[in-house]
């Protein structure tokens, strides 16, 4: 008969054959596992790149239109900068020729008072008091102002040149 032995070997071979086939089995699996794993993970880094490309890419495109941008408003500003500037020499040169009319303006006044002092009396005065007979009621605008072009000392009012040009204030 058969020992029990013989059916123990024969039964402890089978089961190294199970467990070495459930070994490679197991192997296989793992394998297949760490070849699952190493795609995803290749994979997985294949996207990140992409992400981090498309990320760079988004940035230069912000940085050449920042560029863009900040060279306009360097342009519009220099522009600015050139217009201000032409304003404030054709300001520069109106304050000089309101100064000068201001100027003139008080000389003729200073001459209309001169000739409204020589009518006041009853008699026409030229500006240094010579009389004619001429009485203020036969005074025109005209008149007077013959008359004091007449007198040879009023010719010293008229030969004081008043004048300027703009093109003296030129920076």
């Amino acid at each position: 008969m058969a020992s029990p032995g013989g059916t123990s070997s024969g039964s402890s071979s089978l089961l190294q054959q199970n467990s070495s086939s459930d070994q490679e089995e197991m192997q296989l699996l793992m394998d297949e596992r760490k070849r699952k794993r190493m795609q995803s993970n290749r994979e997985s880094a294949r996207r990140s790149r992409l992400r981090k490309q498309k990320h760079l890419d988004d940035l230069m495109t912000q940085v050449a239109n920042l560029r863009k941008e900040n060279n306009d408003l360097i342009a519009n500003m220099n522009l600015t900068t050139q217009h201000y500037l032409k304003i404030e020499a054709e300001n520069s040169v109106l304050r000089a020729q309101v100064a000068e009319l201001s100027s003139r303006l008080q000389s003729l006044n200073e001459i209309v008072n001169v000739l409204n002092a020589s009518t006041r009396s009853n008699y026409k005065n030229d500006v240094f008091g010579n009389e004619d007979c001429c009485p203020i009621s036969e005074l025109t605008a005209t008149t007077a102002a013959d008359c004091f072009m007449m007198n040879q000392w009023s010719s010293f009012y008229l030969n004081q040149p008043i004048t300027a040009s703009a093109d003296m204030f030129q920076y």
